[in-house]
């Protein structure tokens, strides 16, 4: 059978979006907050604590590269994908949907999560942000061409489908529109394209052969990659990074354990010819030469 993505596409969307700016992300939370990651009042050594925010960071990732995904699938099937984003009066971004599609003059709204494992107030807040969603977009589509769909797409975890599927009866009745509650491949059934589901689970499948047991807390072991993705960070960050003598010492030794990419980023600050460059410049340089 014909694949209706191509491999390739399916598992650089995943790579990009889980693991690309990764680096970055973690940089920034060390600036914001360097006392979780270090400090005698932890059970943990930094590197711990940084293994640990890098699979939180993934995890969450995860879940917004499968919008890209199920939303690139929804293109593929002959959907229209519309604008997700509402706008209020003041012109500011109210809400946004994980997906909104038309196909056959009928309206598809999908909020999609991976997995069904909320506790309670996370499950209250779900509900209550599906239904604000929804109280929006019926001032815009016809309520008799609007469907409504929350989607989990892990199967095996199904903790509050009787809660939900409790909830999502009072706001179809309150409504009057088509609302559904769909785990794993019932989504793709309801659309009349369970090869998608087939194809994703032996997709994903084969990109978890690829992918490493924990994440790679080694920068300097692909420098060149590293530098690209951090080399324009904010000067502040950089500036701060390289002030502090307890967060050179315990993480940014940690991360960057050669300097290969610390001696890429003094040459490119060295480059620059605004006084705040000159300065971060000067610290580094000393930083490596000690």
């Amino acid at each position: 059978m014909k694949n209706i993505m191509e491999y390739n596409e399916f598992i650089s969307i995943l790579n990009d979006n889980v693991f690309g700016k990764s680096k970055a992300d973690l940089l920034k939370k060390i600036k914001a907050n360097p006392y979780r990651y270090m400090g005698i009042f932890r059970p943990t050594k930094p590197i711990g604590k940084i293994t640990q925010n890098l699979l939180q960071s993934h995890e969450i990732r995860f879940g917004s590269a499968f919008e890209i995904i199920i939303s690139k699938y929804f293109e593929l099937l002959g959907y229209e994908i519309l604008d997700n984003k509402m706008i209020d009066k003041d012109a500011n971004i109210n809400l946004q949907m994980d997906h909104l599609v038309k196909k056959n003059n009928k309206f598809y709204f999908v909020e999609q999560k991976v997995r069904d494992d909320h506790d309670s107030s996370k499950k209250r807040g779900q509900i209550s942000n599906f239904e604000d969603k929804i109280s929006q977009l019926i001032t815009i589509y016809p309520e008799q061409d609007l469907i409504a769909i929350m989607f989990f797409i892990d199967p095996n975890l199904i903790k509050n489908k009787k809660y939900y599927l409790q909830k999502l009866q009072i706001i179809k009745e309150d409504y009057n529109i088509e609302v559904h509650l769909f785990y794993s491949m019932e989504f793709y059934d309801f659309f009349g394209a369970v090869e998608v589901w087939d194809e994703i689970n032996k997709y994903l499948i084969k990109w978890r052969e690829s992918i490493p047991n924990f994440p790679n807390f080694n920068f300097d072991s692909d420098s060149q990659d590293t530098f690209k993705e951090i080399k324009d960070l904010s000067p502040s960050l950089y500036n701060h990074l390289f002030s502090d003598d307890e967060i050179y010492e315990q993480i940014i030794k940690t991360l960057f354990p050669t300097g290969e990419t610390l001696r890429l980023l003094l040459k490119y600050f060295s480059s620059k010819n605004a006084t705040i460059y000159k300065t971060i410049s000067k610290k580094l340089a000393e930083r490596i030469t000690t």
